[in-house]
């Protein structure tokens, strides 16, 4: 399958347009210069063909955070099939792009030059001075606007070959014109938006891996949605990239390097396993910009998770915030494995009582196994596959009913409901009712007298019988009937 590449210098327009072609809001955009960090992958299609798009980061020289930014960027042209190389048209044209716009056009790729923001037939006269790229196929357009975008369509549609055409057993027609062909649907965006409050973020129904072409199943429990969260600069780029095997996401010691939650999927025992590196969280004073809009993201991608892999700093000591952070875990009712990172620069000696604070500060993680591993030596970062599916088992468990309520009814015997205030509480039978978390429903004669003590004895009676590590477990009582 092709790969399209948006690149460009910074606030040129790329995410912009990267959310046009995809037709829906996908990557955060502003007019702050470096809101795009990490390379961003979909597949897109264009009438009947279809291919994976890539959104870049702005290429730009400056501190250590823009450099990693421009190198992730050139890396995904080079491997690139397509090149759809964005310039600002209400400015003059660059010598640094004339020579980043050589170098690809030599390897021989098939690359367009797009100029952005031509937002009037007056400004149409701009265009001429971008000829002296000698660009072969160049665009003139406005993202913001809609304008003159049905061209690069047209252009790109051509570049990609027709076995990379999308069958569709149910076509009933097809279309009759060039126009009707590559008619654009408007979404009504700008160049800067911050309206991501209210979005839904919807899950792709497909995805490219080793470049094949696989269906998301929200129903397949084969496929789980891990989610890596902590505070900033925590190390959970450093843990993706380690998880995945290569440079994913741009690691910086600048705190919240990453803005757009980043996903990606591998096959690891039969099971698919998508990760998302998600934007660091602050304390809610210090949240500026269009990191609010980041962190909006992010828990809406918790909305979608099956697993939380919870970061947290090993070498310094945890904080209230990490507490707040692994309150969403509570608050989503995720799967969870509390990851100790940075474990090679702390000490060693000092597990046990780490331990201890970890389990005092974070009671309602109780399930949660602890790893420590050190994601920039990759130092046990393997075991978290086989601990991630583990949780999944557990997550997705179903018990038998009769095996559930002899096991309550064992637990009752031990120690009978409680009456409260002289009314009498008895349970008739419970059954599960839900997996992913595990959802148990308890029929009794008063449900709204079940002290909340009660279903936690419950809990603990059940784990100790069942294999619920990873995993939270969820009443709920209800009357007969």
């Amino acid at each position: 399958m092709k790969k399209i590449a948006i690149i460009g210098r910074p606030n040129v327009g790329k995410s912009s347009l990267f959310n046009r072609l995809l037709k829906q809001r996908d990557a955060i955009t502003s007019e702050m210069a470096g809101t795009t960090r990490d390379v961003k992958r979909k597949i897109v299609r264009i009438n009947d063909k279809q291919a994976e798009l890539l959104d870049t980061g702005g290429i730009d020289k400056g501190c250590e955070l823009y450099d990693k930014i421009r190198e992730k960027s050139l890396q995904a042209a080079h491997k690139a099939d397509i090149v759809i190389y964005m310039v600002d048209g209400k400015g003059l044209p660059e010598e640094e792009d004339k020579k980043l716009f050589y170098e690809l056009q030599d390897m021989g790729k098939d690359i367009a030059l797009v100029v952005n923001k031509i937002d009037n037939d007056k400004m149409k006269e701009k265009l001429w001075e971008f000829y002296e790229f000698g660009a072969e196929d160049i665009f003139g357009i406005s993202v913001a606007h809609n304008r003159s975008i049905n061209a690069l369509l047209e252009w790109v549609y051509d570049k990609i070959p027709d076995e990379d055409k999308v069958i569709e057993e149910d076509e009933e027609e097809t279309a009759e014109t060039e126009e009707e062909l590559f008619e654009f649907e408007e979404i009504d965006d700008d160049e800067d938006y911050f309206e991501v409050d209210d979005e839904e973020v919807e899950e792709d129904s497909v995805f490219a891996y080793n470049d094949k072409i696989y269906e998301h199943d929200n129903e397949d429990l084969s496929h789980i949605k891990v989610a890596i969260i902590g505070r900033t600069n925590v190390g959970k780029s450093s843990l993706l990239n380690a998880l995945l095997k290569e440079e994913r996401s741009v690691v910086s010691s600048v705190a919240g390097t990453t803005i757009d939650p980043i996903d990606e999927t591998i096959f690891y025992k039969d099971k698919q396993i998508t990760f998302v590196d998600t934007a660091g969280l602050r304390k809610r004073g210090k949240i500026v910009g269009i990191e609010k809009y980041a962190l909006m993201r992010t828990t809406k991608m918790l909305e979608n998770a099956n697993i939380a892999l919870l970061v947290l700093d090993a070498s310094e000591g945890f904080r209230d915030l990490d507490e707040k952070i692994a309150g969403l875990v509570d608050r989503h009712h995720l799967g969870c494995i509390i990851v100790l990172n940075k474990w090679d620069i702390s000490d060693k000696e000092r597990y046990e009582e780490v331990v201890r604070e970890i389990r005092d500060r974070f009671k309602f993680l109780s399930y949660a196994p602890i790893i420590t591993i050190s994601a920039q030596t990759r130092l046990r970062v393997d075991k978290l596959y086989d601990m991630i599916l583990k949780v999944n088992e557990n997550y997705s468990q179903r018990i038998p009913t009769a095996r559930l309520n002899e096991v309550l009814e064992w637990s009752m015997r031990k120690h009978p409901l409680p009456a409260i205030k002289g009314q009498v509480v008895k349970m008739y039978y419970a059954t599960q009712y839900d997996i992913r978390p595990p959802k148990i429903a308890l029929i009794l004669n008063k449900p709204h007298l079940l002290h909340f003590t009660y279903r936690r004895y419950l809990t603990n009676q059940l784990r100790e019988v069942f294999d619920f590590t990873g995993t939270p477990l969820l009443f709920k009582a209800k009357k007969k009937g």
